[in-house]
């Protein structure tokens, strides 16, 4: 096919469509799109595609462009069923315009290269890649430029396929090519050097053999192009940097004082591009080891300012935010500017006794700062999380340089210089709270004045940055900025701008999380806050009061159990709950909302329940057949997003939970069950997840209903004690602990192959420690309802049982675990004599045990200590902290 030639009609017709789809009218588009696609059964279409592409130079560029993106979009779908000699074709005729004088033409046929070796693989392809080597040493620029393009674009797509191709005589091809790309360093035109630079780049984090060999001389090439007149090679030295500074900074370490001098310099470029960039570097190298911390101390002095002043708006940022715009509550927001949600699936987790939520890798809503309306990260972003990340490292070291700074701005008559205060503010919370705490009682009524400020970027900003203080605030009495805060909050919640809506009701979920029932007397009117927010919020701000409303169930609980409060919150959330329909993505922060409240309402929910407790049915079975019809039948069913099915999983988890034994009837008549137990099965951990949660909640509501199932459920369980899904191997721990209480010595067949995987489990490595401790508890239940069979593996798990269980609250979980380990004890108490410290250290951790279980501690400890003798006694305590001794006599006698 290497001669092949169109049909002129049929290409006059091809250039037509391809001139037409690029007309504004919608419906015009439309139809010439459904064309282009029947056009695909046709493998010569693809032909006249790459020929427009290739050599119509007289045809305009936009339309030689649009064959060409139509052609990769083919590639990408079709790719392995083109003929060969289709793809023979497509190929050779890329190699020949590759260096067309257009650059568009050049960055599309770079498109296709990279699109074509992604979908067949570079051994498809043979001799491209000498090919474009040696045209990246023609002397004709447009050539160069065009083969460096394409390579770039490779090296980003493919770079894994680079690492392992083979090269001459047992060679990597990296061998070769990377000291080539070297070469081009010093090339006359800037975008061939900033190719050549951004090639390297993309094998700097996995340094394949190749890169580390020649890393010496790719340093010394930095330092040559580190001050280009071109912003985008100044910007790919600052990536290179920033990514050899986290793979291999002992390469950097002996030039790191002039590195650090050279990123103080481009993180103020005028070109903001590279400003980003260097910015990153300041990320990156709050993350070093402690050796290297110490090299930026003597420079920080000089880099607070500067990441202060990137923290600026620019006049184009409040041109964009619409800074200038107060009043605009009653604009519709537009729907693109609203980020996806996605949801987080239950986890069941323990509460700790030092307050600790102990979520693992919780997430923070601090990162997102302010600026929501950028869709893309940028140097004010950057900067402030630069400030965060090293204040958290240096800590009061950045104190020194930056309240100068602070209280010249914060006192400054210009907004924009006092709302990057007040975001510097914010940024240090964490990291030097204790330098800071001396000055917030000055500082929150400040910001508390600074709630009311004129101008809209001010007071959202205010929001965030009094969120950051809200753990101390809540600490100090009441009267003092407790009350207050809230009432200004709430104030900022019914703003007349919606991002300031949006940052107060943000702002305030923090606050709920932190003071929790420190709420009480303010509740109702936080109730009434909400419903008018209610009224009067647009989508976006709607999304982000249900996460309000949410937190506030999850910190008050059953406190929101009142019928005045009830009153209030419901009718606004059933009614927005009746208006969604079934696949509308609304509904999953509002079920993620109702979930919370169902909790904290108790048997307050049941009048609102058994429409909701229907729905969520409907959306999980609809989900169910959807998911097996694009199983079964792929081409002509598309997967249904499953997050519909987890959300009402969650929702009846919560009404489970909160309505206990009230949820029976609805339970009963329904074929939950059933459908639990395909969505156990689902091949997405999320929907295992939570269908084990909404298991362990049936199992405590309505065991009654889940009995009947048990043989079938418990071996799906045991499969997903696999510890690589965390989450979902948590949740299926803590469902099979609820089901051992319930079961009782009917467990007996199950327990050994259970307490098998959880052995391995509570003695893996780097085991989170909310799954620890949901180990942990099941196996003292699975040893209270099966002791003769649990207690000979003793040795095997009880210094990292105790361990896990010291810092957890007192409560019944730990109660039925700690009654399990003290009957295995009865029956083995050898199995302990090894960690014995740990077992007292464990049962010292206990505030106030019942009385029983108190008694069954000091049984073990006296009988241990007469089987023992003083003597013995006396050494084998010996070694325990005093604290531990002093507990131990004060509460046991011992």
């Amino acid at each position: 096919m290497a001669n092949w030639q169109p049909d002129n009609n049929s290409l006059m017709q091809v250039i037509q469509l391809l001139k037409e789809s690029q007309f504004p009218c919608n419906e015009t588009q439309r139809a010439i799109q459904q064309k282009l696609e029947s056009l695909n059964q046709y493998h010569d279409f693809n032909n006249y595609l790459i020929y427009v592409l290739s050599k119509l130079t007289t045809e305009d560029e936009p339309t030689r462009s649009l064959a060409g993106l139509i052609l990769k979009n083919n590639l990408k779908v079709f790719y392995h069923n083109f003929p060969p000699e289709v793809k023979s074709f497509i190929k050779q005729q890329c190699l020949s315009c590759i260096g067309d004088p257009s650059s568009l033409i050049r960055a599309t046929v770079g498109i296709l290269c990279t699109t074509i070796v992604t979908k067949g693989g570079l051994e498809d392809w043979p001799g491209l890649l000498e090919h474009l080597c040696t045209m990246i040493g023609s002397q004709t620029l447009t050539e160069c430029e065009g083969a460096f393009g394409a390579l770039q674009k490779i090296c980003e797509d493919s770079s894994d396929q680079l690492e392992t191709l083979p090269g001459a005589n047992g060679t990597k091809a990296l061998d070769t090519l990377i000291p080539l790309f070297m070469q081009y360093f010093k090339h006359s035109s800037s975008k061939i050097r900033s190719c050549a630079l951004a090639c390297i780049n993309q094998f700097i984090i996995n340094l394949p053999p190749a890169l580390l060999e020649n890393l010496g001389n790719f340093v010394q090439g930095l330092t040559l192009l580190a001050s280009d007149d071109d912003p985008e090679v100044r910007k790919n030295v600052c990536r290179a940097l920033v990514m050899l500074l986290e793979v291999r900074v002992d390469h950097l370490a002996p030039h790191m004082n002039d590195i650090i001098e050279y990123m103080l310099i481009r993180t103020q470029d005028p070109d903001e591009n590279v400003a980003l960039e260097a910015c990153e570097f300041w990320l990156a190298y709050a993350e070093l080891p402690t050796e290297v911390l110490s090299m930026l101390s003597p420079y920080l002095a000089r880099l607070v300012p500067i990441l202060i002043q990137g923290m600026k708006y620019s006049e184009i940022d409040i041109i964009l935010l619409k800074g200038d715009v107060d009043d605009d509550e009653m604009i519709p927001d537009n729907e693109q500017d609203i980020k996806p949600r996605f949801h987080k699936s239950r986890t069941h987790q323990q509460s700790y006794a030092n307050g600790d939520k102990g979520a693992e890798g919780a997430e923070e809503d601090d990162e997102d700062v302010d600026d929501e309306a950028f869709a893309d990260w940028n140097l004010r972003k950057c900067s402030a999380a630069a400030l965060d990340a090293l204040s958290n490292v240096y800590k009061e070291d950045i104190l020194g340089p930056l309240l100068p700074i602070l209280m010249e701005t914060l006192s400054s008559s210009e907004w924009e210089v006092k709302e990057l205060g007040i975001l510097a503010l914010g940024a240090v919370a964490e990291g030097c709270m204790n330098g800071i705490i001396p000055h917030l009682p000055q500082l929150v009524p400040f910001l508390n004045n600074a709630l009311s400020d004129k101008k809209t970027l001010v007071r959202s900003i205010t929001c965030w940055t009094l969120s950051r203080y809200a753990h101390w605030i809540v600490n100090q009495p009441a009267d003092q900025y407790l009350r207050s805060l809230v009432e200004e909050l709430l104030k900022r919640m019914l703003d007349t701008n919606k991002r300031v809506q949006e940052a107060a009701c943000s702002a305030f979920a923090t606050l709920e999380e932190e003071a929790c029932t420190e709420l009480l007397p303010y509740l109702k009117f936080i109730l009434a806050t909400f419903l008018e927010a209610f009224k009067k919020y647009q989508h976006k701000s709607l999304l982000i009061l249900y996460d309000a409303i949410g937190t506030l169930a999850d910190s008050v609980g059953y406190h929101l159990n009142n019928p005045e409060y009830i009153e209030i919150l419901m009718p606004p959330l059933i009614a927005k709950w009746n208006s969604l329909k079934d696949d509308d993505k609304d509904l999953f922060p509002l079920l993620e909302c109702l979930s919370s409240v169902a909790t904290a309402l108790q048997t307050g929910f049941v009048p609102y329940a058994e429409p909701v407790y229907q729905r969520c049915l409907l959306l999980i079975e609809r989900t169910l057949t959807a998911a097996l019809l694009a199983a079964t039948q792929p081409d002509q069913y598309e997967k249904p997003d499953k997050d519909f099915m987890i959300v009402a999983l969650d929702l009846l988890s919560g009404m489970a939970e909160g309505m206990e034994g009230e949820i029976e009837v609805f339970v009963k008549n329904s074929n939950i069950l059933p459908l639990l137990f395909q969505c156990m099965q689902d091949d997405m951990s999320e929907v295992r997840q939570s269908s084990f949660a909404l298991l362990g909640d049936l199992t405590k509501a309505c065991f009654q209903h889940v009995k009947p199932h048990i043989n079938e459920l418990i071996p799906v369980l045991v499969n997903n004690l696999q510890p690589c899904y965390i989450s979902v191997c948590n949740n299926a721990t803590w469902a099979i602990g609820e089901i051992s209480i319930q079961l009782g010595p009917e467990m007996k067949p199950y327990a050994g192959v259970i307490l098998n995987q959880l052995i391995v489990i509570i003695n893996r490595e780097n085991t989170p420690k909310t799954l620890l401790e949901n180990t942990a508890i099941t196996i003292g239940r699975l040893g209270l309802v099966c002791s003769e069979d649990i207690a000979p593996y003793l040795n095997r798990f009880i210094r990292l049982w105790c361990a896990s269980l010291r810092n957890i609250r007192d409560n019944d979980e730990k109660d039925s675990a700690f009654r399990g380990v003290c009957a295995m004890i009865s029956r083995n108490p050898s199995g302990i004599i090894q960690d014995f410290i740990y077992f007292c250290d464990a049962v010292a951790s206990w505030v106030s045990p019942k009385e029983d279980l108190k008694l069954m501690f000091k049984q073990i400890l006296d009988g241990f200590k007469t089987q023992l003798g003083d003597e013995n006694w006396a050494k084998i305590t010996e070694p325990f902290p005093d604290m531990l001794r002093k507990r131990l006599a004060q509460v046991y006698g011992v």
